[in-house]
């Protein structure tokens, strides 16, 4: 049993917010083009989760694969320009095949493509986290891929296992499942040792799993057990549990919402909104601060609310969008610190204003917060 004492029901009981990663091996039925009765039924159980209320979105594999096959290759290349024309081929029938059978379903698809760069570089990281919340909101399903035609180095050495938990950890999701071609996790290789057993609840970023995972499994996919137990970790890190299960197993996304025990479930060990936050906490160097008036301080320390731009009196540090900025009340104590929605020179100019002249001071109109409360950590206090 995990320290936190929940089983894989627990996990999924409260969950609103579903990251689905589907491999290359299930999406191409072992290589052999796009498997339609496969993906229409995963396409049915993403609309069902929809109509229960949740947010679902899915980290598909399988562009090289199906451009392999619509170009007549049997083989994987190896030169990066001839995986890149593989990709980008393949890329157009992955889409549709997603956006008619989820259109189908009565629900709204939309094709969202990410690099590793993207989610390092802290701007583009915010914009791409305001477009997929954005598409949730409206209960449309991002279909996401790694953008192979332009990345050399990922598709090298990426896999789509760790892309599901930086999209797990960019939205705060609240679930990373994993749908693979095996079962889930063993103590040891089944086929090698008889005396393996099978994982049933662990602790996700317990070392002992990555011993136990093994290497990299089909040829038409890249990862591999250890790389699905490592994704686990990573997202861990943001309050995510993970499901490693079959994705053949009928109904699979559906019975694990009911509570059914399926795979092998790695819970976080953290809180989502704890992990957040003390990652906001624990900032030692800070690019800047709000100054804040006393009914603000009001507001955010008392009824826990946004900071509003109409509060702040005074604006201090050069600072971008996503840096995470001290909130001061008028006598210089720190009251809050939190992640900015808008960079230095343009929390100056929204200073004691509305939300309604944003635009016209900006040239746009984003967030009306400055710092949002999801994304604000009160200070202690003495």
């Amino acid at each position: 049993m995990n320290a936190l004492g929940l089983t894989p029901a627990a996990v999924f009981q409260s969950a609103r917010r579903i990251v689905i990663k589907v491999g290359s091996s299930l999406v191409t039925n072992e290589g052999r083009g796009l498997d339609e009765e496969a993906i229409g039924q995963w396409s049915e159980q993403l609309a069902a989760l929809v109509q229960q209320g949740r947010e679902v979105i899915m980290v598909s594999s399988g562009a090289i694969a199906e451009g392999m096959k619509r170009l007549g290759w049997s083989t994987r290349p190896r030169e990066v320009n001839e995986l890149q024309a593989a990709a980008a081929v393949g890329q157009m029938g992955l889409v549709q095949m997603y956006e008619s059978k989820l259109s189908a379903c009565g629900v709204g698809s939309a094709q969202v493509l990410l690099t590793h760069a993207d989610l390092a570089d802290r701007e583009r990281y915010l914009n791409a986290r305001s477009t997929l919340l954005t598409l949730l909101q409206l209960g449309v399903v991002p279909v996401i891929n790694e953008n192979d035609t332009v990345v050399n180095d990922e598709i090298k050495f990426g896999d789509n296992d760790t892309l599901g938990a930086l999209v797990a950890n960019l939205v705060e999701a609240d679930v990373l499942v994993i749908l693979t071609d095996q079962k889930g996790l063993y103590t040891a290789d089944p086929r090698r040792d008889p005396a393996a057993q099978f994982v049933h609840v662990a602790r996700a970023g317990d070392p002992k799993l990555e011993a136990m995972a093994g290497g990299a499994g089909s040829g038409i996919g890249k990862g591999g057990m250890i790389t699905k137990i490592l994704a686990a970790k990573r997202a861990a890190g943001s309050g995510a549990s993970t499901v490693i299960a079959w994705g053949r197993e009928p109904r699979v996304l559906l019975r694990l919402v009911a509570g059914e025990a399926i795979g092998t479930c790695l819970v976080a060990q953290t809180a989502k909104n704890q992990a957040r936050k003390r990652w906001i906490s624990d900032h030692l160097q800070l690019r800047g601060a709000v100054v804040v008036d006393d009914g603000a301080v009001g507001k955010i320390v008392s009824e826990g609310k946004s900071l509003l731009p109409i509060g702040m009196t005074a604006v201090s540090g050069d600072f971008s969008r996503g840096d995470v900025i001290a909130v001061h009340d008028v006598r210089g104590q720190e009251v809050a610190r939190g992640l900015a929605n808008y960079a230095s020179s343009e929390a100056r100019l929204i200073c004691r204003k509305s939300s309604a002249d944003f635009e016209r001071l900006l040239g746009y109109a984003a967030e009306p917060e400055m710092i949002h409360r999801d994304n604000l950590v009160l200070a202690a206090r003495s």
